[in-house]
């Protein structure tokens, strides 16, 4: 088996390509995953991602490693953007749904944990919540101005990533250029607090319709969506860790400011050797989201197709690249699942019978197992790895049914 874990390439979004996986502490691996905003049911797309994360979680495991896996529930209501003064989406729920913020929260965690619970995914080792570690995003923060980075006006603290990015790398996971970001973005004189238009909010100071806000040094308010991560991460699998992941959607800016202040905090970079993310679920080659409103939620599918053939069909592509969503796509899943459970089924049995079994489907067993992991070695590619699976069921399915 360590000839196996040797072999494993991860392919890195700061370095733009496949690396021999190297794990911080031997035989360990800790992995952070950005988990759900809990304020609506969960759609395809978001299922797409914890799947593929569900697979990467169980494969490492496979491998022999001690795995501290950590996906966040994300239950404050984060404004769309620091200028905006509205609502959040949890209290705009609430106020929709005429009930408390926290019983939005409470109801659509729910939804999640039996949605994932139906989809087989495992739990994680450790699932924070954001509003059990506003403390700890408090101290953070505290941090982050005592470094001289951090500024506070009106009762909101943001980061000057101008001043922070003079001795550290801008755009590590976007490869954006900060100067190139100053130049094309329009001065917000007279409509922000913000001293660049890049600088992200730490802290924001409640107005009179917010719902869900804390007492802090600076005012009473919310922390800025960005920092929660960097808090529960930093705290679960300390200042470097292995593995952090998401949605690619997720990439710039909310990975990228996770970065900088993290890195700000600790003083140690990388804040995480390999950053892992999934590409878009698609429906006709647009990014399934809720903002775009053409979103499916699965339990609308699932009263069409079962939660293994979906399971099937976000696995039968790789983590990376997008998949369009479709009918025809989901009925062709139909029978590629029937077809590799009878097998899969007939296998079983034969083996439980107690019969030996014929050399040349011993040696095909062998083969496919090879295949199969040289196939999820290579970046966890479960496309690869069920086309593996279906060449071993067509040469072997005669010696099956005999």
């Amino acid at each position: 088996m360590q000839s196996i874990v040797q072999n494993l390439k991860i392919y890195n979004s700061i370095s733009g390509k496949k690396e021999t996986f190297s794990s911080v502490i031997d035989d360990h691996v800790g992995m952070y995953v950005c988990g759900p905003t809990v304020y609506s049911n969960v759609h395809l797309g978001n299922l797409r991602t914890f799947t593929s994360f569900d697979i990467i979680y169980r494969y490492l495991t496979h491998l022999g490693y001690k795995v501290r896996y950590v996906r966040n529930i994300t239950d404050v209501g984060h404004l769309e953007n620091d200028e905006d003064q509205g609502e959040d989406r949890i209290s705009k729920k609430a106020r929709l749904e005429n009930l408390e913020p926290m019983e939005v929260v409470q109801k659509y965690t729910y939804d999640f944990h039996e949605t994932v619970r139906k989809f087989n995914l495992l739990p994680p080792s450790i699932e924070p919540t954001a509003t059990g570690h506003i403390l700890d995003q408090i101290k953070l923060i505290q941090k982050i101005i005592n470094e001289g980075i951090g500024y506070i006006v009106n009762g909101s603290v943001y980061f000057d990533v101008f001043e922070y990015s003079k001795s550290n790398n801008y755009g590590i996971l976007s490869k954006r250029n900060l100067e190139d970001l100053i130049h094309n973005t329009r001065s917000l004189d007279g409509q922000s607090d913000k001293k660049n238009p890049q600088d992200f909010a730490l802290w924001k100071k409640a107005e009179p319709k917010h719902i869900m806000k804390w007492d802090s040094p600076w005012s009473k308010g919310f922390p800025g969506w960005h920092i929660e991560c960097t808090a529960m991460s930093n705290k679960y699998l300390g200042d470097i860790f292995d593995i952090h992941g998401g949605g690619i959607d997720l990439k710039f800016p909310h990975h990228e400011s996770e970065v900088l202040q993290t890195e700000c905090h600790t003083g140690h970079s990388p804040m995480a050797n390999y950053w892992l993310h999934s590409g878009h679920l698609t429906i006709n080659s647009e990014k399934m989201s809720k903002p775009l409103d053409n979103f499916f939620l699965v339990r609308d599918v699932m009263a069409d197709y079962s939660a293994s053939v979906l399971r099937f069909y976000l696995l039968n592509g790789h983590y990376r690249s997008p998949i369009d969503f479709s009918d025809s796509n989901l009925d062709e899943s139909v029978s590629a699942y029937r077809r590799l459970e009878g097998v899969y089924n007939r296998l079983e049995s034969v083996t439980k019978s107690g019969d030996q079994l014929p050399e040349d489907l011993v040696k095909a067993l062998d083969l496919c197992n090879s295949d199969f992991l040289k196939a999820m070695n290579d970046d966890f590619n479960t496309r690869e790895a069920l086309a593996v699976l279906f060449q071993f069921s067509k040469n072997s399915f005669f010696q099956l049914v005999k």
